[in-house]
């Protein structure tokens, strides 16, 4: 029997909740395809932060790096330790030293869901830069406090950067409806943005068999809203990819919905999978929150290590679920009712 070892992340808030949701689901998708999952549980948190003053420890990543893959619930509790530092303590680094250079998340309404447009058919895979663009980190602050203060934040684009995450998205688009829609700002950014245009168009030539469109990303934004049929891949820098793939997760039902992988395409380092909704404070403990990004997220996992009928399983699972009306409206169905329903509908 094959064993896959994951890193379990839990984090903050309803981290804990889904995480567990999702790993009794995936234990029994493994099950049913005979393959094992042998997870490592590490309590990496703000509350961690808050007994270490990191965190993570100072050999998290040498840690992090012996298993197949990582499974994270949710990191931040802002009235804990500020959002810029739980980020930059444990999730950026985490993709940063990985190469995760891929953010991936698929936006689609589920059976049964109900999403705020008209539209009910679309199928959009938002591909986000990962590891570069406007949150490389480079910048600084001086004369803090003073009339003179100056606050400095430099985007960093790499043509080896840009060409992979450009090169990953075309080869996603030539798998799916051979469409991509690479987004910029080359109107106002007419340095980086312009770079990211021209690269766009080199690349392009490698796939002619792909369809490619540039947008602006306000021009891309409203296209979300008013056509997603029309959307098939979307590849985009590092923060437009941040702001559309949240527009992506209202326009599929809400950040219930919201799956992701960080994916290292090279394989030489673990990927990661998490739910982006955040560790909701206002209703963590309550036992209200929905698992199916979550979920999700382990199935995109299972794909990702090559257990591509398990992934199946899940997601069938899971549109089940959703199509009989579980799972569809926060806070109507408890976390752990939701749960045992795709338990049922993956067992049948």
């Amino acid at each position: 029997m094959k064993n896959y070892t994951i890193a379990l992340i839990p984090g903050d808030g309803i981290g804990h909740d889904v995480t567990e949701a999702a790993c009794a689901v995936l234990e029994v998708a493994a099950k049913h395809s005979g393959f094992a999952l042998n997870g490592a549980r590490f309590p990496w948190s703000c509350a961690f932060y808050r007994e270490t003053g990191s965190m993570m420890p100072a050999d998290g990543i040498k840690t992090l790096q012996k298993f197949d893959a990582i499974l994270l619930g949710a990191v931040g509790w802002p009235a804990v330790v500020p959002d810029a530092v739980s980020l930059h303590g444990l999730l950026l680094p985490i993709r940063k030293e990985f190469t995760q250079y891929a953010n991936i998340r698929p936006h689609r309404l589920l059976p049964g869901v109900n999403g705020p447009l008209k539209a009910t058919e679309f199928d959009i895979l938002c591909i986000r830069e990962n590891t570069e663009g406007e949150y490389s980190g480079a910048g600084g602050r001086v004369h803090q406090g003073t009339g003179d203060e100056v606050a400095v934040e430099t985007s960093v684009f790499t043509r080896a950067g840009v060409e992979r995450i450009l090169r990953f998205g075309f080869a996603q688009a030539r798998k799916r409806r051979g469409k991509l829609a690479s987004v910029t700002k080359s109107n106002a950014q007419r340095y980086s943005m312009v770079f990211w245009d021209e690269m766009t168009q080199r690349v392009a030539a490698e796939y002619p068999d792909v369809e490619v469109t540039s947008y602006h990303v306000d021009a891309l934004a409203a296209r979300m809203i008013l056509a997603p049929e029309s959307l098939d891949v979307v590849v985009a820098s590092n923060l437009f990819g941040d702001i559309l793939t949240d527009l992506g997760a209202a326009i599929q039902g809400g950040l219930g919905f919201a799956a992701s992988a960080n994916i290292n395409p090279d394989r030489n380092a673990p990927s990661m999978f998490e739910p982006v909704h955040g560790s909701a404070p206002d209703i963590a403990h309550l036992g209200t929150a929905n698992p199916i990004a979550a979920i999700w997220s382990g199935a995109m996992m299972l794909d990702h290590l090559g257990e591509r009928d398990a992934a199946a399983r899940v997601m069938a699972a899971l549109e089940k679920t959703t199509s009989h009306g579980i799972g569809t409206v926060q806070g109507k169905h408890r976390t752990e009712a939701i749960t045992a329903a795709v338990l049922s509908r993956l067992s049948q």
